[in-house]
């Protein structure tokens, strides 16, 4: 039997940040290595804006080239890696619920051979990065 060709899932978490401090530490992207463990280098090869290109490197993994594919500030980012036929798309969204509340999704969509297989492990450690993505936000240790 083939494995499953789409696969999708999404984790969030509300914070007391407003949206543009959250957009700040998204948008200093050599600065995700200090509130996600996931991640032990990156490179961005030009401005944060959509058609930019980086290099990430996950520890003890190959490092993976992904694009910006929507960039649209205080609200959202996406960035896509292809693996072969694999497309995995993540979803960066951020939502103001009311004053003193905002809401940080991230939302992955894989699709190809072995989406089923990939994206859980893709998106495993999501909770985690979350809360300190909003620990940084809030000023606090994670």
């Amino acid at each position: 039997m083939a494995a499953q060709s789409a696969w999708q899932t999404q984790f969030s978490i509300e914070t007391a940040a407003i949206p543009e401090t959250i957009w700040a530490l998204f948008r200093d992207v050599t600065g995700w290595t200090r509130w996600n463990a996931g991640i032990e280098s990156i490179a961005l090869e030009g401005p944060f804006a959509a058609g930019t290109s980086f290099v990430m490197k996950p520890p003890g993994e190959e490092a993976l080239r992904s694009v910006l594919t929507e960039v649209r500030e205080n609200e959202c980012f996406v960035d896509e890696t292809r693996v072969g036929d694999l497309v995995i798309a993540v979803a960066h969204r951020i939502k103001r619920l009311d004053p003193s509340h905002t809401r940080v999704t991230y939302a992955v969509d894989a699709r190809g051979e072995g989406a089923a297989e990939i994206g859980p492990m893709i998106s495993a450690d999501f909770p985690d990065v979350l809360a300190a993505l909003v620990a940084a936000a809030e000023g606090r240790r994670s």
